[in-house]
């Protein structure tokens, strides 16, 4: 009889499995993460805008400025940190002309929701004007289509 040493009589056979189990529960998580932060990353701010039939715009290069003045008449710019903030009518001009000096030719836009005064939305557009925006564009929303019934 021939000698086995013992480290050859008990070796184990390699595994050569992969253990997905840790991978599913860290794709999991991830999920439900995603899931809940996704709603609270969606960028702007509720505005009801008139519809009207027009011309869309060209396609430009750079992201235009949006001025959005929601139903209480609150202003917002979509330039900053926090966009879904409102500001005031100085900090309005101010950062609308301070992204003017950096982005020359900016298009400004401005969106305002149709139950807001009409005030409202001139007084947004003459501080645009003081910030030394030259051409402002009106955001409107297309017609929606009428359903046809069957009688």
């Amino acid at each position: 009889m021939s000698y086995v040493p013992a480290s050859n009589r008990f070796k184990k056979k390699r595994m050569s499995e992969i253990n997905v189990v840790p991978y599913i529960d860290v794709m999991l998580v991830l999920l439900v993460i995603f899931m809940v932060t996704a709603p609270l990353l969606a960028e702007g701010v509720k505005v009801d805008l008139p519809e009207t039939t027009s011309k869309p715009l060209d396609k430009v290069d750079q992201e235009p400025v949006i001025v959005s003045i929601d139903a209480r008449g609150l202003l917002y710019l979509n330039v900053g940190d926090k966009p879904e903030v409102a500001i005031d009518n100085n900090t309005l001009v101010a950062r609308v002309a301070a992204v003017l000096q950096h982005r020359k030719g900016a298009d400004v836009l401005v969106r305002g929701d149709q139950n807001v005064e009409y005030g409202k939305v001139i007084t947004a557009m003459a501080l645009l004007q003081q910030a030394g925006v030259n051409n402002i564009g009106l955001v409107t929303e297309p017609p929606k289509k009428k359903r046809r019934t069957r009688k």
